[in-house]
């Protein structure tokens, strides 16, 4: 009897064509992912393009002066960290580090402190006339820091409205040229970016009390909290990304204040109100020291990163 072959199906190819299906299609998503990172690079590059330009590329350059001796006009000599032995050997350039340092309290802490008790005190009370108190109470914060500067230099003068004012009740004995005042010229400037500063800081919060759920407000009362303790447990605690945007804005104006310094006191009397960014522009263009300058800003630039850093880790241990 012959033998018949055996005749075997092979049941390779099913599988094998289910497999190239799923490669395949493996594959046209791996493309389409990188398009999409692709496509999204591209929609940030002009903004990136423009960050690097003005942001990046002026930083490294100044990182870059910082390390070298130059006038402007002849070669560059290094120097290595010579300019930023300077900062802190140097009397004056260490004590305006010191004076931004104070300013802070005027520039930030008041600010703040202010902005939440005017929001404790207008928060479910008015109502009608509520946009008139936001007008009122930003109008500082948008006028330009050139024309507040010259107007308080006026108020403070020796024959301006706050003498003649302390006068006509008869505190002339107290009355003086504020900006002047060896003692006094250091808060009287901080006092000026109080009044402005306040704005901005009432606006936040104001905006933020009214996201705050009502219900909160009325389990409080039934548990028989009055109007100081509805404010720290419900209030407070409901304005605490407002209150860290509110601080590291106001701080950051703190330590790189200029134009108002430079409009009201130019650094006097004996460089009571000198501050980093005014010393900065002396060295840059009066002295023609861009290696100094270069330094002071970076330093001034790493100061505000760490005081902004330290803030939110505060707030976000808290929150």
């Amino acid at each position: 009897m012959a033998d018949h072959p055996v005749i075997t199906s092979s049941p390779a190819k099913a599988p094998a064509f289910a497999g190239d299906t799923r490669q395949r299609d493996a594959s046209i998503t791996r493309r389409r992912r990188q398009l999409d990172r692709y496509r999204g690079l591209l929609y940030v590059a002009p903004a990136a393009v423009v960050y690097g330009m003005f942001a990046l590329w002026p930083t490294l350059s100044t990182l870059r002066m910082s390390l070298f001796t130059w006038d402007g006009v002849l070669p560059e000599r290094w120097a290595g960290l010579t300019n930023y032995l300077r900062i802190f050997t140097k009397p004056e350039l260490l004590a305006s580090i010191g004076h931004s340092l104070i300013l802070i309290a005027f520039f930030s802490i008041i600010p703040v402190m202010a902005g939440l008790l005017m929001t404790g005190l207008l928060i479910g009370r008015v109502r009608r006339g509520m946009r008139f108190f936001r007008t009122v109470f930003f109008l500082p914060q948008v006028l330009p820091l050139v024309a507040v500067g010259i107007t308080w230099r006026w108020l403070y003068s020796e024959r301006g409205m706050i003498n003649e004012a302390l006068t006509s009740i008869g505190l002339g004995g107290i009355t003086r040229a504020r900006l002047g005042d060896y003692d006094l010229a250091l808060i009287a400037l901080g006092l000026i970016r109080t009044w402005t500063m306040s704005g901005l800081g009432i606006m936040l919060f104001l905006s933020g009390a009214q996201k705050i759920d009502s219900s909160l407000y009325e389990a409080a009362t039934l548990d028989g909290a009055g109007a100081i303790r509805q404010f720290t447990a419900v209030t407070l605690p409901g304005l605490r990304n407002e209150v860290t945007i509110a601080t590291v804005i106001t701080t950051i104006a703190a330590l790189a204040s200029f134009d108002l310094v430079f409009v009201t006191t130019n650094g006097g009397p004996a460089g009571q109100t000198n501050v980093p960014g005014l010393l900065v522009f002396r060295l840059a263009f009066n002295e023609g020291n861009f290696g100094g300058a270069s330094a002071l800003a970076i330093t001034l630039s790493v100061i505000v990163i760490t005081t902004v850093s330290l803030i939110r880790h505060v707030a976000r241990e808290r929150s």
